[in-house]
C-alpha cells in the first residue's frame, strides 16, 4: 500500500496544483467509493461548488480543506491511485472510480483496481465539541496534526504522524514504552504511529540496527534514540527520492511518475540478496504472523 512518504508527495503536488480551484462536478462511477456520505447525491451536494483552500495529510489520508469549513478526505487504501488530468478529454484509466472536474484546469481522478479507495466530505463537529483522539497523538509538542484531528473526526483515532506532529525522541519514548509489543507491530499500528506500513517498518528497523521482533520495552535509551532518528530519516529520504514503487504498490505520483526509493531499500524485498553492510544474505521471518525482512548480523 502507499505509505506516508508516497501520500506526502501527492499532498505536496496537489498543494501546488489544485489550491484555489472550484469543483464544478463530482462524478462517481462506484458508489461505494463515497459510502461514508451515504449516497452519491449527498456527496455531490457537499462538494460541488466548493473551492479548495489547502491540502493537508494525516497518516495516509489526504485532507483537502474546502471554503465552507468542511474537508474532502481521500484515502487511497491499498490499491488506489490519485491522478491529475489537465483536460477532461484525457483518456480515463480503466478503473477510475471518481472524477472531480474543476471550473478550470482539468480534473482530479481516483483510480482503484479493487475498489477499496474512499472519498468523503467530512463536516467539522459543532463548536465547543471536543473530539476524543488517539492517546499516542497527544504527546506531540505541536504541528498541524492536533487541529486536523479535531476538524476531521474520522481521523481522530490515528496515532502520531511523524511529519505533521512535532515530536522529540523523549516524547516518542513515552509512546514506545507505554506497552510491550514487537517494534514492528508498534510501527505499523495506525493508532500509535500513523502512515507506516511493511516497507518502511523493515527499513526503519534495519537503519536502527534493531530486530523487528524486539520488545518495545526492552530497548535502551540509546536504542530508542536510534529508532526515532531512523524513522525520521527514512521517511525524509523516501520523500526526497519520490517514494517507493514496487510491483506490489505500483505507486505513481499525480502524473503517474514512479518513485526511486526502491533502488535504495536495504532489506525489504531483498530476500537472499547480500546485505550491503556485511554481505550476509538478507532473510525473512515472521513477526506476529507478518512477513519481515532482516539482516541477522546487522540487526540485534
Amino acid at each position: 500500500m502507499p505509505e506516508l512518504p508516497e501520500i506526502e508527495i501527492i499532498r505536496q503536488q496537489l498543494s501546488r496544483d489544485v489550491v484555489g480551484l472550484k469543483v464544478k462536478e463530482a462524478a462517481v462511477a462506484a458508489p461505494k467509493t463515497v459510502k461514508r456520505n451515504k449516497t452519491t447525491k449527498a456527496f455531490q451536494e457537499l462538494l460541488e461548488g466548493r473551492t479548495i483552500k489547502a491540502v493537508g495529510r494525516l497518516g495516509t489520508s489526504l485532507v483537502l480543506e474546502l471554503d465552507d469549513g468542511s474537508s474532502l478526505v481521500i484515502d487511497a487504501k491499498e490499491t488506489g491511485h490519485i491522478r491529475r488530468a489537465k483536460s477532461a478529454k484525457e483518456v480515463k484509466a480503466k478503473h477510475t472510480t471518481a472524477v472531480l472536474t474543476f471550473t478550470k484546469s482539468g480534473q482530479l481522478r481516483l483510480v482503484d483496481t479493487k475498489g477499496a479507495a474512499e472519498m468523503y466530505v467530512s463536516t467539522p463537529p459543532a463548536e465547543g465539541t471536543v473530539t476524543k483522539v488517539s492517546p499516542a497523538s497527544t504527546v506531540s509538542m505541536g504541528g498541524e496534526g492536533a487541529a486536523m484531528r479535531q476538524r476531521v473526526p474520522e481521523l481522530a483515532g490515528l496515532g502520531f504522524d511523524p511529519v505533521e506532529d512535532v515530536m522529540s525522541w523523549e516524547r516518542f519514548a513515552i509512546v514506545l514504552r507505554a506497552r510491550s509489543m514487537s517494534i514492528r507491530t508498534f510501527l505499523v499500528d495506525q493508532t500509535l504511529v500513523s502512515g507506516i506500513g511493511a516497507i518502511y517498518a523493515d527499513e526503519i528497523c534495519f537503519a536502527a540496527g534493531l530486530r523487528p521482533d524486539r520488545a518495545t520495552d526492552s530497548l535502551s535509551t540509546t536504542e530508542v534514540r536510534r529508532l526515532w532518528r531512523s524513522l525520521v530519516e527514512i521517511i525524509a529520504e523516501s520523500i526526497k527520492h519520490g517514494g517507493t514503487t514496487t510491483a506490489v504498490t505500483e505507486f505513481g505520483d499525480i502524473h503517474g511518475v514512479a518513485g526511486k526509493f526502491q533502488d535504495l531499500l536495504e532489506v525489504h524485498g531483498r530476500d537472499g540478496e547480500s546485505c550491503r553492510r556485511c554481505r550476509r544474505p538478507i532473510s525473512t521471518s515472521k513477526v506476529d504472523n507478518r512477513l519481515v525482512y532482516v539482516c541477522e548480523r546487522c540487526q540485534i
